[in-house]
């Protein structure tokens, strides 16, 4: 097991592999995002090699204003599905064609900024440890007291510190283990980086989260309905996941899918299928929701050291969200029945802001 990584201090000039940054490329997707592009770009200009940006059919004027920033700009075929690992393969290709010096590729989300000082400290630790694929920090919702999701979305970013089994849509990757594995998988609408991840730990490769500010993230979500569809999209990408990796050693995704069939599905269905003939004793079985809250109000409130409304919050909405995760999971056991492309699940809205008009994640 990895030692946690704490914060390093700058000795980024006295090291020639990451002097500059000239060995690190960045690549930004995204899609409408406005004003948040234009803070995501700004927060990569001449700090790498070269940024390239990935637009997935905006209607704004992202492609005006990307190359106005200086971002080499790449326009997917609206032909062939829109998925963010078909924008970052892109990406990373287009990168490497026109900088086949760079050894490792930043990727963001367009409605993520980057932290000060994050860069260099992936940077140096790709560096130092070659069976490193993948490196990641702390990203934070940029208003997590906008909202009740965005506050959840801000706790579940805080995932535990050392050696990880996966990272989000922020990352720095090794190009050459990026290569190895042929890249992420363009057919996935959703959980994309852990199917990637999945298969570089398969290579020998490893993943860890380090102690390091990474993104801010400004989620927009204000709605039961933009919350219902991210859920949704979870379950969607946990069923696919098991489906893909659970025979694997570390059966990927199997735990939480079977979750989200317990308590998403069979549990309520149950109670409700048998009311009548135990006479109501069987929406006793209901009572099990509150007290699978309780243990997770528990458990964040030790391991992670939530305060107690946030350890509730945090809680509630993840007992609660096992039911539109099972809608998630009913529609790609549906659509793997059935075959044929997916099609993305999103939660904002074209009007999130004056700004913006959706996004891809």
């Amino acid at each position: 097991m990895i030692r946690p990584t704490t914060h390093l201090p700058d000795t980024t000039r006295h090291d020639p592999a990451v002097s500059r940054l000239e060995t690190v490329g960045g690549v930004v997707i995204g899609r409408n995002e406005g004003e948040r592009l234009r803070r995501c770009l700004a927060s990569l200009r001449n700090r790498v090699r070269r940024v390239v940006y990935v637009d997935s059919g905006s209607s704004d004027d992202s492609l005006a204003l990307a190359r106005a920033m200086g971002a080499e700009v790449v326009e997917l075929d609206p032909a062939q599905p829109f998925t963010a690992a078909r924008a970052r393969n892109a990406g990373i290709a287009r990168l490497i064609e026109l900088e086949p010096g760079v050894r490792w590729v930043q990727v963001v989300d367009g409605d993520c900024e980057l932290a000060p000082g994050w860069l260099e400290t992936a940077a140096r630790r790709l560096a130092r440890d070659e069976t490193l694929a993948v490196v990641c920090g702390r990203r934070r919702e940029r208003y997590p007291h906008a909202s009740l999701f965005n506050r959840l979305m801000d706790m579940e970013w805080d995932t535990p510190v050392g050696e990880a089994a996966a990272c989000g849509g922020d990352a720095m990757l090794r190009i050459t283990a990026w290569q190895a594995v042929g890249g992420y998988d363009p057919s996935l609408i959703c959980g994309e980086e852990p199917e990637l991840c999945v298969r570089l730990r398969q290579q020998g490769y490893r993943i860890e989260r380090l102690d390091h500010e990474m993104t801010r993230h400004d989620a927009a979500m204000t709605q039961w309905r933009q919350w219902w569809r991210r859920s949704e999209r979870g379950g969607w990408a946990y069923a696919q996941g098991a489906a893909m990796h659970g025979r694997s050693p570390d059966r990927h995704n199997v735990r939480r899918s079977r979750s989200v069939w317990l308590w998403g599905l069979l549990v309520p269905a149950a109670a409700l299928l048998l009311a009548r003939p135990t006479r109501g004793l069987s929406l006793l079985a209901l009572l099990a929701y509150p007290v699978l809250m309780g243990r997770v109000y528990r458990h964040r409130r030790r391991e992670r050291r939530d305060a107690s409304r946030h350890a509730l919050l945090y809680a509630v909405l993840c007992v609660l969200g096992k039911f539109p995760e099972a809608v998630g999971q009913l529609r790609y056991t549906w659509h793997r029945m059935r075959g044929g492309p997916a099609r993305l699940i999103e939660y904002k809205q074209a009007d999130a802001s004056r700004h913006s008009q959706g996004s891809q994640r």
